[in-house]
């Protein structure tokens, strides 16, 4: 069988990077073009030491890397990104952005959270939602996937099994997420500087996360409901990671054991959710490098409130290694081809 010629639009970013590195060791793929506007004409090895004599691919410009490519994966800033899949689509590519531009379903959420409006109203109609967990049957034969954001993608894997069996008091969902400072780009900044982030841990954008409209979305279409959250990040002062911590005021009175058992049936045949044993709490030194969501179930009696607990690597599951999962469904191979790697347990 013939590989899928793959390029990454946006490789010298952090998202765009670890694209290459899964990528070029996927089985069915071989990269087929990079692109930076920052750094065209040089080695992808120059800039990240880590590919020296295993990928010293040039950077180039976009279009060469469309037309070298069956699908293209574009990790760029917000606003970026339509007229690279206007031109994905009238070239029959597949085009999947790893930025925000085809998350949201409605465009004055989007001029609301993100202050810009859609330039090609109708390429978002030909757009899809590609959270495979729980949109598969969505994303197969489409020509445009908008790919999650991270702080989303560990949130809907934590609530997605409450918020289906309708089980949740939608309007008082409290989510408290940490990340790593990859989260946040390369691009330098106050926060992310070693100083004021080494030994530091504080909240950030509280009450007005970019991320929080994606998150009500998916919750709503989950439970055919108008959702309505407190979402409040936090930084952390490690590169890379994801934790959610998730409280939910259930309407009906249960045990932890039935809250537990609702889990492992929803996700039993999801190879990339691991839903952990009662008495266990997911943490990050364990979904690292890997396109793991692990997930730990707990509940206060007393208040009869769920505590759910995510854990995810940002940079994969909640970037490039779910952007790779919808390429596998949409190529018709195994969905975990090129994504099966275990975290470091130390």
């Amino acid at each position: 069988m013939k590989k899928i010629q793959a390029g990454v639009i946006g490789a010298s970013g952090y998202a765009g990077a670890e694209l290459v590195r899964l990528l070029w060791n996927h089985p069915m793929v071989e990269v087929s073009g990079i692109s930076s506007k920052s750094y065209t004409g040089q080695k992808i090895s120059d800039l990240y030491p880590g590919f020296y004599q295993i990928c010293d691919m040039v950077f180039q410009d976009e279009d060469s890397v469309i037309a070298a490519s069956d699908v293209v994966f574009a990790s760029l800033p917000h606003g970026l990104s339509e007229k690279l899949a206007r031109k994905c689509f009238d070239a029959d590519k597949i085009f999947i952005d790893l930025g925000a531009d085809f998350r949201l379903d409605k465009e004055e959420d989007y001029a609301m959270w993100y202050g810009l409006d859609y330039h090609d109203p109708a390429l978002h109609k030909e757009s899809v939602y590609g959270l495979p967990e729980l949109f598969r049957d969505d994303i197969k034969g489409k020509k445009i996937i908008g790919n999650p954001g991270c702080y989303p993608t560990s949130v809907a894997l934590g609530l997605a099994p409450i918020m289906k069996a309708k089980l949740a008091d939608c309007k008082h969902i409290i989510i408290d997420s940490k990340s790593g400072t990859t989260g946040s780009g390369k691009s330098l900044s106050e926060a992310t500087h070693f100083p004021r982030c080494n030994e530091s841990f504080a909240p950030y954008k509280i009450a007005s996360h970019r991320h929080t409209p994606e998150i009500e979305q998916t919750l709503s279409r989950l439970c055919d409901e108008d959702v309505l959250i407190n979402f409040t990040p936090h930084l952390l002062p490690i590169n890379r990671g994801i934790i959610s911590t998730m409280y939910v005021d259930l309407k009906e009175t249960m045990k932890v054991e039935e809250l537990h058992v609702l889990y492992e049936q929803f996700y039993a045949n999801e190879q990339f959710v691991r839903v952990l044993p009662l008495g266990k709490t997911a943490d990050l030194k364990y979904i690292k490098y890997s396109n793991y969501c692990d997930v730990s179930i707990h509940l206060d009696e007393r208040s009869n409130r769920a505590i759910i607990v995510s854990a995810i690597d940002n940079m994969v599951k909640g970037a490039a290694g779910q952007a790779i999962q919808n390429m596998n469904i949409l190529f018709d191979l195994d969905e975990g081809m090129g994504l099966k790697m275990v975290a470091p347990s130390f």
